[in-house]
């Protein structure tokens, strides 16, 4: 018997994640027949200086500490050459295999968003204690304020920063050429506001028409809100959990871009 078609044959992902990082994604698409735009409107720098090396020491001392990404593990492994001292804690399965690889044990929530983390027993009575974040610049800001709500003080340390970069020419003439239908595999706000901020008219126009699977219904309300139509949730940020959702959604109708 001839092996079935992939539900998503003759789609294009489009993937915002920052440059050189697309490559989870793109396997995810592909175990699905599905072909990857990347289209990259930032990348990740990681912030060397004095001030964040010392906020990095500080954090890493505390006796729990919360990573927010993969990149807050890559970019404290970069900075520190000490290691955590305390509880580990990381927002999602992405962060603590980051940081298992290095060696360090994390406790991960099965809801892989910063409400997940929060939930975790080790987070449940902070009062009066230290609790590291480990983070980017302007990211996961629902951690830090619920967590000295509860009494803690919290150690903050912006290892990298999200830098906003020009969309590739090459990446807005594949786009033009994709002539499949499109799906957005949206992780981040900020992202999707820089990309269509750069888009031309008529790409920006194309992309609204496409169906979108987003990490948390937090970015389901945004992309509704940014004039998005055919929207959907998938369970957590991995990229095998958006595309199962863009199975899904790829499963009714939708008009080509």
């Amino acid at each position: 018997m001839p092996s079935p078609t992939p539900a998503l044959t003759g789609w294009y992902v489009i993937s915002l994640r920052p440059q050189g990082q697309h490559a989870a994604l793109r396997r995810a698409a592909a175990a699905h027949g599905a072909r990857l735009l990347a289209v990259s409107p930032w990348r990740i720098a990681v912030r060397d200086d004095a001030a964040t090396r010392a906020a990095l020491r500080a954090a890493l001392a505390a006796p729990r500490v919360v990573f927010t990404s993969p990149n807050a593990v890559r970019a404290a492994l970069a900075l520190a050459r000490a290691r955590p001292r305390g509880t580990c804690l990381a927002v999602g399965a992405g962060t603590a295999r980051a940081l298992r690889r290095a060696g360090i044990a994390a406790l991960a929530p099965q809801r892989m968003d910063s409400e997940g983390v929060l939930a975790l027993a080790a987070l449940g009575v902070v009062a009066g204690q230290r609790v590291g974040l480990v983070t980017g610049a302007g990211g996961r800001d629902r951690i830090a304020p619920n967590l000295r709500a509860r009494g803690a003080t919290v150690l903050r340390a912006d290892v990298y920063a999200r830098e906003p970069v020009p969309l590739a020419r090459a990446a807005l003439a594949r786009l033009r050429a994709a002539d499949g239908p499109w799906l957005l595999a949206l992780s981040s706000g900020e992202a999707l506001q820089h990309c269509l901020a750069q888009l031309p008219d008529d790409l920006r126009a194309r992309l609204r028409r496409a169906r979108v699977v987003c990490a948390s219904a937090r970015l389901a309300a945004l992309a509704r809100d940014l004039g998005f139509a055919e929207v959907a949730t998938a369970a957590n940020a991995q990229p095998r959990a958006l595309l199962a959702a863009g199975v899904h959604a790829a499963s009714g109708s939708i008009a080509a871009p």
